[in-house]
């Protein structure tokens, strides 16, 4: 926060240093302005504008656009964390939010180790199991039927009675 401080500070310092020079060599400093804006009554008024500088007001807001897409292209990927400006890589809450390792709550501010990421794997795969058996007993119970055979942990499907 100290540091935007100072960066105030010093735009005004120097804000502040452009009018006083302005003032004191106002002739100069208008008649150089008029004519790199092009409003001296060169060909007719405002001619030398309208082909020189005035021209460019459409490119100036075909970069702005430009801009403001970059600005939130780098919004989406970044992290969801209020002023944090590193790329979230890691989906929270569901995908909900990309967030950063720093900020994300399963890495508390620490990268991600090989041991993290091979336990929040195994995690994630007996969610998925649960939720696969929590579905099979639903199909089972709403229709009173046998679904096919589930492949088990090992890719094997389990036997059945007349498997000999």
């Amino acid at each position: 926060m100290r540091w935007r401080l100072g960066l105030v500070v010093v735009g005004l310092a120097a804000v502040s240093v452009l009018i006083v020079a302005w003032v004191l060599r106002a002739s100069l400093v208008n008649h150089w302005l008029a004519v790199h804006t092009g409003t001296v009554n060169e060909a007719g008024p405002y001619y030398a504008f309208w082909s020189g500088f005035g021209s460019d007001l459409a490119e100036f807001g075909i970069i702005g656009a430009l801009a403001t897409g970059v600005y939130q292209l780098v919004k989406k990927y970044n992290c969801h964390e209020p002023g944090c400006w590193r790329v979230g890589t890691h989906p929270a809450a569901g995908g909900q939010f990309l967030l950063c390792y720093h900020h994300h709550p399963d890495y508390a501010g620490k990268r991600p180790t090989h041991d993290m990421i091979v336990r929040l794997h195994q995690e994630n795969v007996e969610r998925q199991h649960a939720i696969n058996a929590k579905l099979v007993q639903i199909h089972r119970e709403l229709t009173g039927q046998t679904p096919p055979a589930q492949p088990g942990p090992e890719g094997s499907a389990p036997a059945g009675p007349g498997a000999d």
